[in-house]
Protein backbone atom coordinates (compact mmCIF):
# COMPACT_ATOMS: atom_id res chain seq x y z
CA UNK A 1 0.00 0.00 0.00
CA UNK A 2 2.88 2.36 0.73
CA UNK A 3 3.86 2.46 -2.97
CA UNK A 4 0.45 3.76 -4.05
CA UNK A 5 0.18 7.56 -3.78
CA UNK A 6 -2.77 9.66 -2.73
CA UNK A 7 -4.42 7.15 -0.45
CA UNK A 8 -6.68 9.99 0.68
CA UNK A 9 -8.54 9.53 -2.61
CA UNK A 10 -9.92 6.27 -1.24
CA UNK A 11 -12.46 8.32 0.69
CA UNK A 12 -14.22 8.77 -2.64
CA UNK A 13 -15.00 5.04 -2.72
CA UNK A 14 -18.20 5.62 -0.74
CA UNK A 15 -19.35 7.94 -3.54
CA UNK A 16 -19.62 4.98 -5.94
CA UNK A 17 -22.23 2.41 -4.82
CA UNK A 18 -20.97 -0.38 -7.09
CA UNK A 19 -17.74 -0.51 -5.07
CA UNK A 20 -19.67 -1.54 -1.98
CA UNK A 21 -20.75 -4.83 -3.55
CA UNK A 22 -18.32 -5.47 -6.41
CA UNK A 23 -14.62 -5.38 -7.15
CA UNK A 24 -15.08 -3.14 -10.13
CA UNK A 25 -12.07 -3.09 -12.45
CA UNK A 26 -13.72 -2.27 -15.77
CA UNK A 27 -13.69 1.53 -16.01
CA UNK A 28 -12.31 1.45 -19.54
CA UNK A 29 -15.68 -0.01 -20.60
CA UNK A 30 -17.95 1.99 -18.29
CA UNK A 31 -16.99 4.23 -15.41
CA UNK A 32 -18.68 3.71 -12.05
CA UNK A 33 -21.79 5.79 -11.35
CA UNK A 34 -21.49 8.24 -8.45
CA UNK A 35 -24.04 9.24 -5.86
CA UNK A 36 -23.56 12.82 -7.02
CA UNK A 37 -24.47 11.92 -10.58
CA UNK A 38 -27.49 10.01 -9.35
CA UNK A 39 -28.53 13.04 -7.31
CA UNK A 40 -28.20 15.29 -10.36
CA UNK A 41 -30.23 12.82 -12.40
CA UNK A 42 -32.92 13.05 -9.74
CA UNK A 43 -32.77 16.84 -10.03
CA UNK A 44 -33.31 16.55 -13.78
CA UNK A 45 -36.34 14.32 -13.24
CA UNK A 46 -37.80 16.66 -10.64
CA UNK A 47 -37.45 19.63 -12.98
CA UNK A 48 -39.09 17.70 -15.78
CA UNK A 49 -41.99 16.85 -13.47
CA UNK A 50 -42.44 20.37 -12.11
CA UNK A 51 -41.41 22.70 -14.94
CA UNK A 52 -41.91 20.69 -18.10
CA UNK A 53 -40.61 22.37 -21.24
CA UNK A 54 -39.85 25.63 -19.45
CA UNK A 55 -36.93 23.84 -17.77
CA UNK A 56 -35.19 23.94 -21.15
CA UNK A 57 -34.90 27.69 -21.28
CA UNK A 58 -34.61 28.47 -17.59
CA UNK A 59 -32.21 25.73 -16.46
CA UNK A 60 -31.23 22.95 -18.85
CA UNK A 61 -29.54 25.15 -21.46
CA UNK A 62 -27.50 26.63 -18.65
CA UNK A 63 -26.45 23.20 -17.44
CA UNK A 64 -25.32 22.30 -20.95
CA UNK A 65 -23.22 25.44 -20.95
CA UNK A 66 -21.74 24.44 -17.57
CA UNK A 67 -20.79 21.07 -19.01
CA UNK A 68 -19.00 22.62 -21.97
CA UNK A 69 -17.14 25.00 -19.68
CA UNK A 70 -16.11 22.12 -17.40
CA UNK A 71 -14.71 20.21 -20.36
CA UNK A 72 -12.93 23.33 -21.60
CA UNK A 73 -11.34 23.86 -18.20
CA UNK A 74 -10.23 20.23 -17.99
CA UNK A 75 -8.65 20.40 -21.45
CA UNK A 76 -7.10 23.87 -21.10
CA UNK A 77 -9.39 25.06 -23.90
CA UNK A 78 -11.96 27.75 -24.60
CA UNK A 79 -15.67 27.04 -24.24
CA UNK A 80 -16.12 28.25 -27.84
CA UNK A 81 -13.97 25.29 -28.96
CA UNK A 82 -16.23 22.69 -27.32
CA UNK A 83 -19.32 21.06 -28.82
CA UNK A 84 -21.60 18.35 -27.44
CA UNK A 85 -22.55 15.39 -29.58
CA UNK A 86 -24.73 12.33 -28.87
CA UNK A 87 -21.74 10.02 -29.35
CA UNK A 88 -18.16 9.90 -30.56
CA UNK A 89 -19.53 8.41 -33.78
CA UNK A 90 -21.74 11.47 -34.22
CA UNK A 91 -18.85 13.84 -33.54
CA UNK A 92 -16.60 11.99 -35.99
CA UNK A 93 -19.33 11.98 -38.64
CA UNK A 94 -19.74 15.74 -38.33
CA UNK A 95 -16.01 16.30 -38.81
CA UNK A 96 -15.77 13.75 -41.63
CA UNK A 97 -18.57 15.57 -43.46
CA UNK A 98 -16.66 18.86 -43.21
CA UNK A 99 -13.77 17.79 -45.44
CA UNK A 100 -13.46 18.24 -49.19
CA UNK A 101 -12.05 14.96 -50.54
CA UNK A 102 -11.98 15.95 -54.22
CA UNK A 103 -8.27 16.87 -54.29
CA UNK A 104 -7.22 14.94 -51.18
CA UNK A 105 -8.96 11.61 -50.80
CA UNK A 106 -6.73 9.73 -48.36
CA UNK A 107 -7.38 9.19 -44.67
CA UNK A 108 -4.52 7.78 -42.60
CA UNK A 109 -5.30 5.75 -39.46
CA UNK A 110 -3.52 3.15 -37.35
CA UNK A 111 -4.13 -0.59 -37.59
CA UNK A 112 -4.76 -0.56 -33.84
CA UNK A 113 -7.46 2.13 -33.83
CA UNK A 114 -10.98 1.36 -32.64
CA UNK A 115 -13.32 0.43 -35.54
CA UNK A 116 -15.64 3.42 -35.03
CA UNK A 117 -12.81 5.78 -35.90
CA UNK A 118 -12.14 4.00 -39.19
CA UNK A 119 -15.78 3.30 -40.14
CA UNK A 120 -16.43 7.00 -40.79
CA UNK A 121 -14.27 6.75 -43.88
CA UNK A 122 -14.65 3.09 -44.84
CA UNK A 123 -18.30 3.95 -45.45
CA UNK A 124 -17.31 6.57 -48.05
CA UNK A 125 -16.61 5.29 -51.59
CA UNK A 126 -14.73 8.52 -52.44
CA UNK A 127 -12.09 7.99 -49.75
CA UNK A 128 -9.05 5.72 -49.57
CA UNK A 129 -8.22 4.53 -46.07
CA UNK A 130 -4.51 3.95 -45.39
CA UNK A 131 -3.48 2.01 -42.26
CA UNK A 132 -0.24 2.53 -40.39
CA UNK A 133 0.93 -0.91 -39.20
CA UNK A 134 2.27 -1.95 -35.82
CA UNK A 135 5.31 -4.20 -35.46
CA UNK A 136 4.38 -5.64 -32.08
CA UNK A 137 0.59 -5.32 -32.09
CA UNK A 138 0.85 -2.94 -29.14
CA UNK A 139 1.86 0.49 -30.41
CA UNK A 140 3.05 2.51 -33.40
CA UNK A 141 6.45 4.25 -33.52
CA UNK A 142 5.89 8.00 -33.91
CA UNK A 143 8.30 8.25 -36.84
CA UNK A 144 6.30 5.72 -38.87
CA UNK A 145 3.44 8.13 -39.63
CA UNK A 146 5.61 10.16 -42.00
CA UNK A 147 5.93 7.09 -44.26
CA UNK A 148 2.17 7.00 -44.89
CA UNK A 149 1.13 10.66 -44.93
CA UNK A 150 1.59 12.70 -48.10
CA UNK A 151 0.00 15.51 -50.13
CA UNK A 152 -2.95 13.25 -50.97
CA UNK A 153 -3.90 12.98 -47.27
CA UNK A 154 -6.99 14.88 -46.16
CA UNK A 155 -6.90 13.85 -42.52
CA UNK A 156 -4.75 11.89 -40.10
CA UNK A 157 -6.96 10.30 -37.44
CA UNK A 158 -5.78 8.09 -34.60
CA UNK A 159 -6.18 7.23 -30.93
CA UNK A 160 -4.53 8.87 -27.95
CA UNK A 161 -4.70 5.50 -26.13
CA UNK A 162 -5.22 2.26 -28.05
CA UNK A 163 -8.27 0.46 -26.68
CA UNK A 164 -6.86 -3.04 -27.22
CA UNK A 165 -3.44 -2.57 -25.64
CA UNK A 166 -3.62 0.48 -23.38
CA UNK A 167 -0.69 1.99 -25.30
CA UNK A 168 -0.37 5.76 -24.89
CA UNK A 169 0.74 7.10 -28.25
CA UNK A 170 3.49 9.62 -28.69
CA UNK A 171 1.44 11.70 -31.12
CA UNK A 172 4.27 14.02 -32.13
CA UNK A 173 5.08 12.03 -35.27
CA UNK A 174 1.48 11.89 -36.46
CA UNK A 175 1.02 15.60 -35.77
CA UNK A 176 4.22 16.55 -37.59
CA UNK A 177 3.34 14.40 -40.59
CA UNK A 178 -0.12 15.95 -40.81
CA UNK A 179 1.29 19.48 -40.55
CA UNK A 180 3.90 18.87 -43.24
CA UNK A 181 1.27 17.50 -45.62
CA UNK A 182 -1.28 20.20 -44.84
CA UNK A 183 -3.74 17.60 -43.53
CA UNK A 184 -6.16 17.84 -40.63
CA UNK A 185 -5.10 16.02 -37.46
CA UNK A 186 -7.81 14.34 -35.35
CA UNK A 187 -7.26 12.49 -32.08
CA UNK A 188 -9.73 10.01 -30.56
CA UNK A 189 -9.27 10.41 -26.81
CA UNK A 190 -12.14 8.24 -25.59
CA UNK A 191 -9.77 5.94 -23.69
CA UNK A 192 -7.53 8.80 -22.56
CA UNK A 193 -9.73 11.48 -21.03
CA UNK A 194 -9.96 10.91 -17.29
CA UNK A 195 -6.94 8.65 -16.89
CA UNK A 196 -4.09 10.67 -18.42
CA UNK A 197 -3.63 14.43 -18.93
CA UNK A 198 -5.38 15.83 -22.00
CA UNK A 199 -4.48 19.15 -23.62
CA UNK A 200 -5.45 18.97 -27.30
CA UNK A 201 -3.61 22.14 -28.29
CA UNK A 202 -0.36 20.90 -26.75
CA UNK A 203 -0.75 17.73 -28.85
CA UNK A 204 -0.88 19.97 -31.95
CA UNK A 205 -4.27 18.47 -32.74
CA UNK A 206 -6.96 20.17 -34.80
CA UNK A 207 -9.76 18.01 -33.43
CA UNK A 208 -10.07 15.96 -30.25
CA UNK A 209 -13.03 13.72 -29.35
CA UNK A 210 -13.85 11.96 -26.09
CA UNK A 211 -16.77 11.45 -23.74
CA UNK A 212 -17.85 10.77 -20.16
CA UNK A 213 -18.80 7.10 -20.63
CA UNK A 214 -15.54 5.59 -19.45
CA UNK A 215 -12.90 7.16 -17.20
CA UNK A 216 -14.90 10.35 -16.59
CA UNK A 217 -17.75 8.39 -14.95
CA UNK A 218 -20.61 10.25 -16.62
CA UNK A 219 -22.42 7.57 -18.60
CA UNK A 220 -23.52 7.16 -22.23
CA UNK A 221 -25.41 9.61 -24.42
CA UNK A 222 -23.01 12.55 -24.81
CA UNK A 223 -19.58 13.03 -26.34
CA UNK A 224 -17.19 15.97 -26.15
CA UNK A 225 -15.75 17.49 -29.31
CA UNK A 226 -12.90 20.02 -29.28
CA UNK A 227 -12.06 21.89 -32.47
CA UNK A 228 -9.14 24.31 -32.54
CA UNK A 229 -10.43 27.87 -32.75
CA UNK A 230 -8.36 28.59 -35.83
CA UNK A 231 -9.92 25.66 -37.70
CA UNK A 232 -13.61 26.16 -36.91
CA UNK A 233 -14.46 28.58 -39.71
CA UNK A 234 -12.95 26.43 -42.47
CA UNK A 235 -14.76 23.26 -41.39
CA UNK A 236 -18.34 23.32 -42.70
CA UNK A 237 -20.21 20.12 -41.80
CA UNK A 238 -22.80 18.92 -44.29
CA UNK A 239 -24.54 17.04 -41.50
CA UNK A 240 -26.51 19.85 -39.93
CA UNK A 241 -28.80 20.29 -36.93
CA UNK A 242 -30.92 23.01 -35.35
CA UNK A 243 -28.42 23.28 -32.50
CA UNK A 244 -25.67 23.86 -35.04
CA UNK A 245 -27.41 26.82 -36.63
CA UNK A 246 -26.59 30.44 -35.95
CA UNK A 247 -29.45 32.24 -34.17
CA UNK A 248 -31.31 28.95 -33.77
CA UNK A 249 -34.22 30.57 -31.96
CA UNK A 250 -35.11 32.63 -35.02
CA UNK A 251 -36.40 29.32 -36.41
CA UNK A 252 -35.38 30.08 -40.00
CA UNK A 253 -36.08 27.27 -42.45
CA UNK A 254 -35.30 29.17 -45.63
CA UNK A 255 -31.55 29.36 -45.07
CA UNK A 256 -28.82 27.86 -42.92
CA UNK A 257 -25.94 29.76 -41.34
CA UNK A 258 -23.30 28.03 -39.26
CA UNK A 259 -22.64 29.01 -35.69
CA UNK A 260 -19.32 30.79 -35.39
CA UNK A 261 -18.08 28.54 -32.58
CA UNK A 262 -17.67 24.76 -32.29
CA UNK A 263 -21.42 24.51 -31.73
CA UNK A 264 -21.72 24.25 -35.53
CA UNK A 265 -20.71 20.60 -35.11
CA UNK A 266 -23.53 19.82 -32.64
CA UNK A 267 -25.65 16.88 -33.71
CA UNK A 268 -29.16 17.63 -32.47
CA UNK A 269 -30.75 17.88 -29.05
CA UNK A 270 -28.23 16.90 -26.36
CA UNK A 271 -29.08 14.13 -23.91
CA UNK A 272 -29.82 16.28 -20.87
CA UNK A 273 -29.90 13.33 -18.42
CA UNK A 274 -26.32 12.44 -19.37
CA UNK A 275 -25.32 16.10 -19.17
CA UNK A 276 -26.38 15.97 -15.53
CA UNK A 277 -24.57 12.70 -14.76
CA UNK A 278 -21.49 13.90 -16.65
CA UNK A 279 -21.40 17.07 -14.56
CA UNK A 280 -21.39 14.93 -11.43
CA UNK A 281 -18.40 12.95 -12.66
CA UNK A 282 -16.46 16.02 -13.75
CA UNK A 283 -17.09 17.77 -10.44
CA UNK A 284 -15.69 14.80 -8.52
CA UNK A 285 -12.62 14.75 -10.74
CA UNK A 286 -12.03 18.45 -10.18
CA UNK A 287 -12.45 18.13 -6.42
CA UNK A 288 -10.30 15.02 -6.13
CA UNK A 289 -7.61 16.63 -8.29
CA UNK A 290 -6.87 15.60 -11.86
CA UNK A 291 -3.14 15.20 -11.38
CA UNK A 292 -3.60 13.12 -8.23
CA UNK A 293 -6.01 10.88 -10.12
CA UNK A 294 -3.58 10.39 -13.01
CA UNK A 295 -0.72 9.57 -10.64
CA UNK A 296 -2.80 7.10 -8.65
CA UNK A 297 -4.01 5.30 -11.77
CA UNK A 298 -0.42 4.99 -13.00
CA UNK A 299 0.70 3.58 -9.64
CA UNK A 300 -2.19 1.13 -9.43
CA UNK A 301 -1.42 0.01 -12.97
CA UNK A 302 2.25 -0.59 -12.17
CA UNK A 303 1.29 -2.48 -9.02
CA UNK A 304 -1.17 -4.72 -10.87
CA UNK A 305 1.33 -5.40 -13.67
CA UNK A 306 3.89 -6.42 -11.05
CA UNK A 307 1.43 -8.76 -9.34
CA UNK A 308 0.48 -10.36 -12.65
CA UNK A 309 4.13 -10.83 -13.61
CA UNK A 310 4.87 -12.47 -10.24
CA UNK A 311 1.94 -14.81 -10.83
CA UNK A 312 3.42 -15.85 -14.17
CA UNK A 313 0.83 -14.24 -16.44
CA UNK A 314 1.68 -13.08 -19.94
CA UNK A 315 0.46 -9.57 -20.73
CA UNK A 316 -0.12 -7.47 -23.81
CA UNK A 317 1.21 -4.11 -22.67
CA UNK A 318 3.84 -1.58 -23.69
CA UNK A 319 7.37 -2.53 -22.70
CA UNK A 320 8.07 1.07 -21.80
CA UNK A 321 6.12 1.91 -18.60
CA UNK A 322 5.88 5.53 -19.79
CA UNK A 323 3.67 4.36 -22.68
CA UNK A 324 1.28 2.39 -20.44
CA UNK A 325 -2.15 3.53 -19.37
CA UNK A 326 -4.64 2.04 -16.92
CA UNK A 327 -5.62 -0.70 -19.39
CA UNK A 328 -3.94 -4.07 -18.85
CA UNK A 329 -4.50 -7.16 -20.98
CA UNK A 330 -3.71 -10.49 -19.35
CA UNK A 331 -3.38 -13.56 -21.59
CA UNK A 332 -5.86 -16.36 -20.90
CA UNK A 333 -6.74 -19.50 -22.89
CA UNK A 334 -10.46 -18.89 -22.38
CA UNK A 335 -10.88 -15.20 -21.59
CA UNK A 336 -14.70 -15.11 -21.88
CA UNK A 337 -15.03 -18.00 -19.42
CA UNK A 338 -12.54 -16.37 -17.06
CA UNK A 339 -14.49 -13.11 -17.10
CA UNK A 340 -17.68 -15.06 -16.38
CA UNK A 341 -16.11 -16.93 -13.46
CA UNK A 342 -14.67 -13.73 -12.03
CA UNK A 343 -18.11 -12.12 -12.23
CA UNK A 344 -19.48 -14.99 -10.17
CA UNK A 345 -17.00 -13.85 -7.50
CA UNK A 346 -18.20 -10.25 -7.89
CA UNK A 347 -15.02 -9.21 -9.74
CA UNK A 348 -15.99 -7.23 -12.83
CA UNK A 349 -13.54 -7.08 -15.75
CA UNK A 350 -13.80 -7.61 -19.52
CA UNK A 351 -12.05 -9.46 -22.34
CA UNK A 352 -10.65 -8.72 -25.78
CA UNK A 353 -9.32 -11.30 -28.26
CA UNK A 354 -7.75 -13.88 -25.96
CA UNK A 355 -7.00 -11.52 -23.09
CA UNK A 356 -8.72 -10.56 -19.87
CA UNK A 357 -8.85 -6.76 -19.83
CA UNK A 358 -8.59 -5.06 -16.46
CA UNK A 359 -8.57 -1.32 -15.78
CA UNK A 360 -8.01 0.06 -12.28
CA UNK A 361 -9.30 3.57 -11.59
CA UNK A 362 -8.42 6.06 -8.86
CA UNK A 363 -11.20 4.64 -6.66
CA UNK A 364 -9.68 1.15 -6.70
CA UNK A 365 -7.16 -0.21 -4.20
CA UNK A 366 -4.08 -2.47 -4.27
CA UNK A 367 -6.08 -5.05 -2.30
CA UNK A 368 -8.55 -5.27 -5.17
CA UNK A 369 -5.70 -5.83 -7.62
CA UNK A 370 -4.38 -8.68 -5.47
CA UNK A 371 -7.86 -10.15 -5.22
CA UNK A 372 -8.20 -10.07 -9.00
CA UNK A 373 -4.83 -11.73 -9.67
CA UNK A 374 -5.43 -14.47 -7.09
CA UNK A 375 -8.91 -15.14 -8.48
CA UNK A 376 -7.64 -15.24 -12.06
CA UNK A 377 -5.19 -17.98 -11.08
CA UNK A 378 -8.16 -20.20 -10.39
CA UNK A 379 -9.86 -19.47 -13.67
Amino acid sequence: MSGIPHTELERWRTEFPILQTRTYLNSCSLGALSRRSMGYLGEFQALWNTMGASAWYELWMGRLGELKQSVATMWNARESEIALSPSVSGALSSIASSIDYRTRNRVVVADLDFPTLVYQWLARPDVEVVRVPSDDGIGVPPERWAQYVDERTAIVATSHVFYGTGYVQDLSGAAAAARKAGALFLVDGYQAAGQIPVDPRSLDADVYVAGPLKWLCGGPGIAFLWVKQEKIAELRPTIASWFGARDQFLFRNDEFEYREDAGRFAMGTPAVPTAYTALGGLEIFAEAGHQKIYERIAALTADLVGLAEEAGFEMKIARDPARRSGIILVRHDDAPLAVHRLAQQNIIVDYRAGYVRVSPHFYNTPDESRLFVEALKGC
